[in-house]
C-alpha cells in the first residue's frame, strides 16, 4: 500500500473540496511532509541524546542529568538552546563558504533519507521504488561535505578528521550496501514498503535475520562505521585529532554535526528494523492473534489497534539498537586506523560479496524459501 499517496490524495481531495484548485491544494501539501520529518527528527535526537546522557551515566555508575525536566529529559533541549546562542565564528584563514556549506552537506542526506522510511504500514511519507538505492545514493554525500568541512578549516587535525571520515565512509559504504543488495534480492524490490510485507505472514520466523544472518552483521557494524560511533570513531578521536573535522567549529554550525551524528544513528537503526527485523511487524502475526480472539482483521477498532501496534513495534526495535550502540560507545574501546580499513577492505567487503553470491545461489536452487 502506498500510504503516502493516499495520506497526499486525501488532503488534497479535502481542499478542492473546499473549492480551492487542485494545483493550489498540492502546493499546500508539499511542506507538510518536510515538516514533519523535521519534527520526527528532531524529537528523534532529543531522545537519543537524553538516553545516551543516562546510559552512560548508568554504565559509569552515574546519575547522569535529573534537574532540567522529569529525570533530567529537558537537558538536551537546554543544550541545543545553548549552541542557537553560542557565537558563530569562522577562523581568519579558513574557506568561509566551504566551511559553511560542509556542515549542510552533512546533514541534509539524513534528513532527506527519512522519506523513504515506513514507521508503520500507513505511516510513510513517499514510498519511493527506489528507496533503498535512494537511501545508498544519500549517504554517499555526507563524505562529501565531512571531507570539505576538514579541508576548508584550514587545520591540520581537522584536514585528517576528513581525511579519515572519506576513507571510512568509502571502506564500509560498499560492504553495507551488498549486505542490502541481499536482502532485496530475496525481496524482488528496492521499496522498503516491499521488503517488509515481505517477511510478514510469519511473525518472528520470517524476519530476514534467520535467512540473512550474516548480511545482518555486516550491516550493523558497516551502519556503526558510518555513524562514526565507537569503536569506529576515528575521525573526531579525541585524544589523536583534538576533534577532527568538528575542531574549528562553534555554535549552531557545530550543532548541525551533533544532529547529524544522532539522526543517522536513529536511521540506521530504523533500516537496521525494517531490512532485517521485520519492520512494523510483530513477533507473532497479528492475523493470529485476531483468529485467536475470534475479531474480523476488518473491524475498524481492531485497524486502529493494530496501526498503534506497528508503530510501537518500529519504535521498541529501533531504540533497542540505538540501546546497543550506546552501550557499544562506554564500553569498548577505538580500534586503530589501520585495523579500521583492514576490517572493511579485507574481512567485511570479501564476507559481504561472498554472502550475496551464496544468496543468489540458494534463490536459485530454493526459489520457495528465498523470494523467488
Amino acid at each position: 500500500m502506498n500510504s503516502g499517496i493516499d495520506l497526499q490524495g486525501t488532503f488534497i481531495t479535502s481542499l478542492t473540496d473546499l473549492g480551492l484548485p487542485p494545483g493550489l491544494a498540492k502546493v499546500f501539501w508539499m511542506p507538510l511532509p518536510m515538516l514533519l520529518m523535521i519534527i520526527g527528527a528532531t524529537v528523534a535526537i532529543l531522545v537519543s541524546v537524553w538516553l545516551e546522557r543516562k546510559i552512560s551515566a548508568a554504565a559509569q555508575q552515574r546519575v547522569g542529568p535529573e534537574y532540567v525536566g522529569p529525570q533530567g529529559s529537558l537537558q538536551p533541549a537546554m543544550d541545543g538552546l545553548k549552541l542557537i546562542f553560542k557565537e558563530d565564528i569562522i577562523p581568519g584563514n579558513a574557506d568561509s563558504i566551504l566551511f559553511t556549506l560542509g556542515p549542510i552537506l552533512v546533514i541534509l542526506p539524513v534528513f532527506i533519507s527519512f522519506l523513504i522510511v515506513p514507521f508503520g504500514q500507513n505511516l510513510l511519507i513517499s514510498d519511493v521504488t527506489i528507496g533503498v538505492f535512494l537511501w545508498i545514493a544519500l549517504a554517499s554525500i555526507q563524505p562529501i561535505g565531512l571531507l570539505m568541512s576538514g579541508y576548508a578549516s584550514n587545520n591540520k587535525y581537522s584536514l585528517l578528521g576528513g581525511l579519515r571520515a572519506a576513507a571510512q565512509s568509502i571502506s564500509y559504504e560498499i560492504p553495507l550496501a551488498l549486505a542490502v543488495l541481499a536482502v532485496v534480492l530475496m525481496s524482488n524490490s528496492l521499496s522498503t514498503i516491499d521488503i517488509v510485507q515481505q517477511q510478514s505472514g510469519y511473525g518472528i520466523l520470517g524476519w530476514n535475520v534467520w535467512r540473512q544472518p550474516v548480511g545482518f552483521v555486516i550491516f550493523w557494524i558497516a551502519a556503526l562505521a558510518e555513524c562514526e560511533r565507537l569503536p569506529f570513531d576515528l575521525p573526531e578521536a579525541e585524544e589523536e585529532l583534538v576533534a577532527g573535522y568538528q575542531t574549528e567549529y562553534s555554535g549552531m554550525k557545530f550543532a548541525l554535526f551533533y544532529m547529524a551524528s544522532y539522526v543517522n544513528l536513529v536511521l540506521s537503526a530504523l533500516l537496521v528494523v525494517v531490512l532485517y527485523l521485520g519492520g512494523w511487524e510483530s513477533p507473532i502475526p497479528v492475523g493470529f492473534l485476531a483468529d485467536l480472539l475470534g475479531v474480523s482483521e476488518t473491524n475498524s477498532a481492531v485497524q486502529v489497534i493494530t496501526a498503534s501496534l506497528g508503530i510501537l513495534m518500529t519504535m521498541f526495535k529501533t531504540y533497542l539498537f540505538v540501546f546497543l550502540a550506546i552501550l557499544l560507545r562506554w564500553t569498548t574501546p577505538r580500534v586503530r586506523i589501520d585495523q579500521l580499513l583492514n576490517l572493511g577492505w579485507k574481512f567485511l567487503l570479501p564476507v559481504a560479496l561472498a554472502n550475496l553470491l551464496i544468496t543468489a545461489a540458494l534463490k536459485l536452487a530454493f526459489p520457495f524459501a528465498f523470494g523467488g
